[in-house]
């Protein structure tokens, strides 16, 4: 059996824009909805929800009928929870709060086989479509795509020394916990905060690597993409349904 191609990261790879939604509810029929509603990419964040490693299995499941390219947040950059992620089948990892090189490059390690990088070893797990995949440990790191998150204000300053590290292959901006940082909570759109997010996108593209970003700012969104970013998302399941019930 052939190794899964991850259409999200050939994709980014070729600066090519995609839009995404954020999935935060732990439900395999809200996930199905979300898959075959004309995304190119959705998020299923294990970091601010219900869901966790033990419960991702299902979610990928329904969305793995539709055309979309899901992804996965950790809680963290611990290697152990990136490890049980990438066993349940989760391509992409979106991997929150990386402040330096030196974190990018344990993230990096945790996305790789020995001896190139520290993840474990199993054997016939829903990555490999259990055991299934010819030398599926050989060659899964190439359809593997890390995104590490640029979230703090003390992260802005490392951002070139973040994109430079090998097996980095996105970088996205969290406007949320930026703007906390800044000494704006609540208040991503503030002026700073903007001008912080396109300055972060523009230096992301300028070194080469893929930028994404997360707004509900429609102008912010669009600015976005004007500066280069590739993938990008502005809406939340729970954010729309409670849209949808209002206009109701």
């Amino acid at each position: 059996m052939e190794l899964p191609k991850n259409a999200f990261k050939a994709a980014i790879a070729r600066m090519e824009l995609q839009r995404g939604v954020w999935c935060t509810i732990a439900d395999t029929q809200v996930a199905e909805i979300l898959a075959g509603a004309g995304f190119d990419w959705l998020m299923f964040d294990t970091e601010h929800s219900g869901m966790d490693e033990n419960t991702i299995i299902p979610l990928l499941q329904a969305a793995a009928a539709y055309p979309v390219s899901p992804m996965v947040r950790p809680k963290s950059h611990d290697p152990a929870g990136i490890k049980k992620l990438l066993d349940a089948g989760a391509q992409t990892i979106l991997v929150p709060y990386v402040q330096t090189a030196q974190e990018a490059r344990l993230v990096a390690a945790s996305v790789a086989y020995p001896p190139v990088g520290i993840r474990g070893v199993a054997g016939a797990t829903r990555a490999s479509c259990y055991g299934k995949v010819t030398d599926y440990h050989k060659r899964a790191r190439d359809e593997i795509c890390l995104i590490v998150q640029v979230e703090t204000a003390a992260t802005l300053p490392e951002i070139e020394a973040i994109a430079a590290v090998d097996g980095v292959d996105a970088m996205f901006v969290g406007p949320a916990d930026l703007a906390a940082s800044m000494g704006f909570p609540g208040q991503p759109s503030h002026p700073a905060v903007r001008a912080a997010v396109i300055d972060a996108i523009l230096r992301i593209r300028a070194a080469g690597v893929p930028p994404g970003l997360m707004t509900m700012d429609p102008s912010l969104y669009d600015d976005a993409i004007a500066a280069g970013a590739v993938f990008i998302v502005k809406d939340t399941d729970t954010v729309a349904m409670l849209k949808g019930l209002s206009s109701a």
